[in-house]
């Protein structure tokens, strides 16, 4: 049996895998990683595959031990990793024996990092999966965020052999694409010229349920109360406050307030990801370029990690 130890807690680290499917009608949201082609790509490179479950942290990801030799990766960013004190880089995998501390600070670039370790983390399954539901206090490991002293158990290893990639993993640049509605009939013309013209950010106010953004208020014109209806991941709501909120993989599953766009999913990663303060600008796209940005994205995870396999 191989543990994992937390030596040193840090922000929001909780044990994610595939989202939860199957339960919204029962209330519980999908949940699972908020930037998963980052959390596939970290799996890839300690040789699990990419059911198995991993750690996601927010900004500063902590310090950890091993009872048994181990590959660990860490992506999402570039974080500051160091193994026994030695740096060591990102988007690749190491080597971590026992009675040496895997180190993961602050990172640079992006708000959510990921800690692969190979074998994957061995929580119980729950509703289909194994990722954590803060907000439900459900799956992973006990429901909640880890905290020093914390012991995990880790799967049996595939590989010890340490992978890298050798391309650089980008994604679209350029503003945020989003598909109109469920409720853009509830905005006029004022409104979606502010949201489509004027620059927005994210704010401090974020977490895994939703993010808050710096903006200009928007005013739905027939108000901003409906009848509550399901809200898709990257649904764009806006309470009477005007604020506009992107909600994400923690979201609450049905939602009384008018949703004037969709983030796509191929974009959903990028604002996820996206440094708070830092301005960006909405673009409206049609159902048929959102599907083919989706298909483009997933191509280019899926040959990285055809690249990665390659001996």
């Amino acid at each position: 049996m191989v543990m994992l130890e937390v030596a040193k807690a840090g922000l929001m680290v909780t044990v994610q895998a595939r989202p939860r499917t199957g339960y919204l009608a029962a209330g519980v949201s999908p949940s699972g990683p908020m930037d998963e082609d980052a959390f596939d790509i970290a799996q890839t490179l300690v040789g699990n595959d990419t059911e198995a479950a991993a750690l996601e942290f927010a900004q500063f990801g902590g310090s950890y031990n091993v009872s048994e030799p181990t590959l660990v990766a860490v992506t999402g960013g570039a974080a500051q990793v160091s193994i026994d004190g030695r740096p060591v880089p990102c988007w690749e995998s190491h080597l971590l024996k026992p009675g040496q501390r895997l180190d993961v600070g602050a990172i640079r670039g992006a708000m959510w990092g990921y800690i692969a370790f190979s074998g994957g983390i061995d929580v119980p399954v729950l509703l289909g999966s194994r990722a954590t539901h803060v907000r439900n206090a459900m799956g992973g490991f006990k429901g909640r965020p880890l905290e020093v002293g914390d012991q995990l158990e880790l799967g049996p290893s595939a590989t010890l052999w340490p992978r890298r990639m050798t391309s650089i993993f980008r994604r679209a640049s350029g503003p945020i694409r989003v598909i109109a509605g469920p409720q853009d009939d509830y905005f006029d013309a004022r409104a979606w010229s502010l949201f489509l013209n004027e620059p927005f950010a994210v704010s401090i106010r974020r977490d895994r349920m939703a993010s808050l953004l710096f903006g200009p208020a928007l005013s739905a014109a027939r108000g901003h109360d409906i009848v509550s209806d399901g809200t898709p991941p990257g649904s764009i709501q806006v309470p009477g406050s005007g604020t506009a909120t992107v909600l994400t993989a923690e979201r609450q599953t049905t939602g009384g307030y008018p949703k004037i766009a969709t983030v796509i999913s191929a974009d959903l990663p990028r604002i996820a990801q996206m440094p708070g303060g830092q301005p960006f600008r909405f673009r409206l796209v049609e159902q048929d370029e959102a599907e083919a940005c989706l298909l483009e994205a997933r191509e280019t995870v899926k040959a990285i990690i055809t690249e990665i396999e390659s001996p």
